[in-house]
């Protein structure tokens, strides 16, 4: 009799234990959960290569930008484009406002980088209208845009102070992130420009960022359009 209630209670502890075991693993994997969720990515996406048409343009329109090619890039401009949202547009308009003929012209950094970021079609167009950098589309449309900015590569640096020599804290790829400006370091050439960005991310991660590793979904945007056959700059403006 004491024999089977030795055993019987033997068996009882295993369970016991057992189902500790599986309520310990089953905490441990909602927290990992948990805790993945928190972190918020908004990775590239590019469909422009899915279109042999708009494939090549942009590929030549690339090339003419790194070659600084006015005439190229000025022909490939609609006559009506938008280059703001408080100006009457035109080629006129966009040659002045970027002053294109200037060897000191910021255009050329700001369209490759734009131009070489992925991007969607806007399907309800018929793949004639795509749109670029990919951040324009695939923000979260639940995050405020004026809040939340991007970081736009794999793999950047989460640093402990603003200095490359610093502590590397993390790893960001993509994350959405909050920008603290009082804290972050100002350029000194440029009102507005930034050299290191204190930024959190939604995981609540916190250090510093080198600041062109981090771009806001209403930085400068492209949109092309396909007209009488031939893919057109209709749209290359920042705001929202």
């Amino acid at each position: 009799m004491d024999r089977r209630r030795s055993f019987a209670g033997r068996i009882e502890m295993k369970r016991k234990l057992i189902e500790a075991f599986i309520l310990s693993l089953a905490s441990l994997l909602v927290f990992v959960s948990a805790s993945a969720q928190k972190e918020r990515q908004v990775l590239p996406v590019d469909e422009g290569k899915t279109n042999a048409s708009f494939k090549s343009f942009r590929e030549k329109l690339i090339e003419a930008v790194r070659k600084r090619d006015v005439k190229y890039v000025v022909g490939i401009l609609d006559p009506a484009i938008l280059n703001s949202f408080g100006g009457n547009g035109g080629i006129k308009e966009f040659k002045e406002m970027w002053k294109i003929d200037s060897p000191t012209s910021e255009l050329w950094d700001e369209l490759l980088t734009v131009l070489t970021n992925g991007g969607s079609f806007f399907k309800e167009e018929e793949n004639n209208l795509f749109c670029a950098p990919y951040s324009f589309k695939q923000f979260p449309e639940d995050l405020d845009a004026f809040e939340y900015q991007i970081i736009f590569d794999n793999n950047v640096n989460l640093r402990a102070r603003p200095d490359l020599k610093s502590k590397n804290i993390a790893l960001l790829s993509y994350n959405v992130v909050k920008i603290d400006y009082e804290n972050s370091v100002a350029g000194k050439n440029k009102e507005g420009e930034y050299l290191w960005l204190k930024v959190e991310t939604s995981g609540g991660k916190k250090g510093f960022v080198s600041a062109k590793f981090v771009r806001s979904p209403i930085d400068y945007c492209a949109c092309f359009e396909k007209k009488n056959g031939k893919w057109k700059v209709t749209t290359f403006v920042a705001g929202d």
